[in-house]
């Protein structure tokens, strides 16, 4: 016998060591499905548009103050000047277009959905949720007075969420998969800004997922800025090697301005996702196919 009191174990699902635990791992891959979809649920978001992009680069007053920083007279300045920062901050002021047209396209696109007669949120504008022009979409979408959702992932450097997602849909994953499946889940619409290699993995899983037909439903993509996507990337070498089909280079549009990405996005999202449609019977997002 023992004069110490019964112990009571933990309820598993309070058990944080065995959740914490490899064991565990289905339940917390699981949760990063289920607790998104109630969120998206209860906010009434029924599709997306998803802009891809560099987290390394800033709106055009920030990046044009850090030039001027650096241009400073020697005198002037606390430290010596690195050359290779000021190359740096040369690139940073000429990628800044990018900033603001991600930033007005995101708000042409949200003033446009806003008028759309629909019980639900329509093609709301998502990014990852971190800085650069992830927040120049976020901020776009935020300043036409819309929704806007970030899928934040915890990484090392670079990625905090930026101030102007909507709170309710400011999202935070451990697992990269599940938020590609987020990502592809609900858009109808991608936009891919000049970006390294996070960019070029979330660009080619959604045209690879196109090409393959693993969509259920079609996706309108825009590669913006045809001077960088064509200088880093020779689709037509794919074409004439024969490991991509000619017709392949139809999955995706460049655009080099605002204008042009906005009508191109809403010629095929009124195309494949509003003609016909009634808003009374618009499906609830839990019971599509992903």
């Amino acid at each position: 016998m023992t004069d110490k009191p019964p112990f009571r174990s933990p309820l598993a699902y309070e058990n944080k060591k065995f959740l914490d635990s490899p064991d565990g791992r289905v339940l917390r891959i699981l949760s990063e499905y289920l607790e998104p979809l109630t969120r998206f649920r209860r906010e009434r978001i029924q599709d997306t548009i998803v802009f891809f992009g560099s987290a390394r680069f800033h709106s055009l007053s920030d990046a044009e103050v850090a030039l001027q920083e650096l241009e400073r007279p020697f005198s002037a300045r606390p430290e010596p000047r690195d050359e290779s920062d000021l190359k740096s901050a040369h690139a940073a002021v000429e990628m800044a277009r990018y900033y603001e047209d991600a930033r007005k396209l995101a708000s042409m696109l949200t003033t446009w959905t806003r008028t759309l007669p629909s019980k639900r949120n329509r093609f709301v504008v998502t990014t990852g949720g971190g800085p650069g022009f992830m927040e120049a979409a976020n901020r776009g979408a935020f300043e036409a007075g819309g929704k806007t959702i970030g899928l934040n992932i915890n990484l090392p450097y670079e990625q905090m969420p930026n101030r102007y997602i909507t709170p309710e849909l400011n999202f935070e994953f451990h697992y990269f998969y599940m938020r590609k499946l987020w990502f592809a889940y609900l858009a109808k619409a991608l936009i891919v800004f000049p970006g390294g290699f996070g960019t070029f993995d979330e660009l080619f899983e959604i045209l690879t997922l196109a090409q393959t037909e693993k969509l259920a439903k079609k996706i309108v993509v825009v590669m913006y800025g045809s001077e960088y996507w064509k200088k880093v990337i020779n689709f037509q070498a794919l074409v004439d090697a024969g490991v991509i089909a000619e017709a392949d280079l139809n999955l995706f549009k460049m655009c080099d301005d605002p204008e042009s990405a906005f009508e191109y996005l809403r010629a095929g999202l009124t195309q494949y996702h509003l003609a016909g449609a009634h808003p009374e019977k618009e499906p609830d997002i839990a019971k599509t196919r992903p």
